[in-house]
């Protein structure tokens, strides 16, 4: 089955499973640091967002390379 541009489903789909996948690795690098408070949350929010994007552009990659998305 191929995709089309414009699944706004399959994109809401990947955005919430990335951010999530970005979420945990934030809460988890942050826990095993140690590091509480706005320092905390501030390099929660980084690290989550860089994992977030780097899986939706690896992803995205992936899909268009395998022929899914165009």
């Amino acid at each position: 089955m191929r995709l089309v541009r414009g699944n706004v489903a399959g994109s809401l789909l990947g955005i919430l499973m990335c951010g999530a996948i970005g979420g945990f690795a934030a809460w988890f690098a942050v826990t095993a640091w140690e590091i509480e408070g706005v320092p905390g949350a501030i390099i929660a929010a980084a690290i989550g967002m860089f994992v977030a994007t780097a899986l939706w552009v690896g992803g995205s990659s992936l899909l268009r390379m395998l022929g899914v998305l165009r």
